[in-house]
């Protein structure tokens, strides 16, 4: 049976739902404690190994391999390149290995794929273990919301989402703090220079948390990791999940695939996720080191100490809208709240010709952008949730068309010798940010509108059923939606 879940004041927020028995609320600070400190510590090390580009081209690498003219965005987009054509295959086979096995082996190997890059000598080099970083690193978003997914309700995830996608803005954070610290102490150590330091630091950290991903992961109900989840934790899961909808069995097919393809929700989420990728992409051009490093007056430590400034603020927006999601606003609301932020300083960006203090305020706002992605992608979780199937095609086709909009809008319009201004760049942004708040309402009338009718139907066919046996009881599986599941 789906369960109701009725939208508290803040001032009696609660961390577990009031239908939630004591062993359930135990069994969920246990999946809490396995799943969301691994999703973090993971999708932290994952966004240093993706951002460290950008500090490291702002600390010697531009001059040491002499790149020039738009280098720095090809390097970005071959990233991006890698990380699109990683993520087709486990649309199959998120639901054939264990998660367990499949998210710590390409959390290894993106490690080595980072290490190496402290060796490369020259522009070509760099370009292939760009592409191989992201392409071991493709899956792991959309695997790690396969896995909330699975052992989580919809009014659940965002906020545990939220905690692991505090991760991005922590990685973006520590790759400048890594980079200020190995160009201070470690330059010229050992005749290595101080970027080629940071990718030798950023690969210690990273491999060990991929080893420690094989002993603490619990996989998914249907495929558990036994070190850590028992047969009694996987049973209680399967049966509070059941009363909210989920499903735990299915098989990959062409028609589960058509299934997915004549879904009205899957093109609007598609398209709200294009949205949001495209609404974002300010945070991933290196804009504001671009700007902090056309002011001329720091230095390459001091630099990536204050780049450290705008995603240390996104760490901070991300709980809050991920946490209000869950609790206050649902889906569609956060999405507005995290925008507006978002379009205030894009308004500013694009304007730019404002003081220097405006400047600053503007590129603070730039992490609210990425905040809500827990939020946008608990909702498609939600409304997924008859399926594992369905979710796993769903999860995988949505990320990777959407991050593929990336590999070449940044070509276009954040073109590296047009920095650090980006006119047009901020402007295509902006433009993408109002048009995600504006189709995240639209998504979520339709999806009031379809529940409302299925609510309808269900207890017209309830009446039906007592009217011709009014001595049996009919059992309906249908419950009216609350706000939290239609945002």
């Amino acid at each position: 049976m789906s369960t109701v879940r009725d939208r508290r004041r803040w001032y009696r927020i609660k961390w577990f739902a009031d239908q939630d028995t004591k062993e359930e609320r135990r069994l969920i600070l246990k999946l809490d404690a396995l799943i969301v400190p691994y999703a973090f510590l993971a999708y932290w090390v994952k966004y240093v190994d993706q951002a460290n580009i950008n500090n490291a081209y702002v600390s010697g690498l531009q001059e040491d391999l002499k790149l020039h003219g738009n280098e720095l965005v090809e390097l970005q987009t071959m990233y991006t390149v890698g990380a699109v054509v990683g993520q087709l295959p486990f649309a199959y086979l998120f639901t054939k290995f264990p998660m367990s096995w499949v998210i710590p082996f390409l959390d290894i190997m993106w490690g080595v794929f980072t290490l190496l890059q402290y060796r490369v000598n020259s522009f070509g080099e760099m370009m292939v273990y760009r592409f191989f970083v992201g392409w071991f690193e493709a899956a792991f978003f959309p695997g790690m919301h396969y896995i909330f997914g699975a052992w989580y309700r919809g009014d659940e995830i965002a906020r545990r989402g939220g905690c692991f996608y505090v991760g991005l803005t922590l990685g973006t954070l520590t790759a400048s703090l890594i980079q200020a610290g190995t160009s201070s102490s470690l330059d010229g150590v050992h005749g290595l220079a101080g970027w080629r330091w940071m990718y030798i630091v950023c690969a210690i950290i990273t491999i060990p948390i991929g080893i420690l991903g094989y002993f603490i992961l619990p996989g998914t109900p249907d495929k558990p990791n036994k070190l850590v989840i028992s047969e009694k934790d996987i049973e209680l899961s399967k049966s509070r999940l059941s009363r909210a909808g989920h499903t735990f069995q299915g098989k990959w097919s062409l028609r589960t695939l058509a299934n997915v393809l004549r879904n009205w929700k899957f093109w609007a989420l598609l398209l709200l996720d294009v949205f949001f990728w495209n609404g974002s992409i300010n945070t991933t051009t290196g804009g504001y080191l671009l700007w902090l490093k056309s002011l001329n007056r720091y230095t390459t430590s001091r630099l990536n100490e204050l780049g450290a400034i705008s995603p240390g603020l996104g760490m901070f927006y991300t709980l809050f809208i991920c946490f209000a999601s869950d609790l206050v606003l649902g889906p569609a609301w956060a999405i507005t709240v995290a925008h507006i932020w978002n379009i205030v300083g894009l308004i500013i960006l694009v304007t730019w010709n404002v003081p220097e203090s405006a400047l600053w305020f503007a590129f603070i706002t730039t992490y609210s952008a990425v905040s809500m992605s827990s939020v946008l992608y608990g909702w498609v979780n939600e409304q997924l949730r008859y399926s594992p199937v369905e979710r796993s095609i769903t999860l995988v086709i949505l990320n990777t068309i959407a991050q593929s909009t990336t590999a070449w809008t940044p070509l276009l319009v954040f073109k590296t010798v047009e920095g650090p201004r980006f006119t047009k760049g901020y402007s295509f942004v902006l433009a993408n940010a109002i048009c995600l708040i504006a189709l995240a309402h639209i998504i979520k009338y339709f999806i009031a509108r379809q529940d409302k009718r299925e609510t309808t139907r269900n207890t017209a066919e309830s009446d039906s059923d007592e009217t011709r046996d009014p001595e049996s009881t009919a059992v309906v599986t249908a419950v009216e939606p609350s706000k939290a599941d239609s945002g």
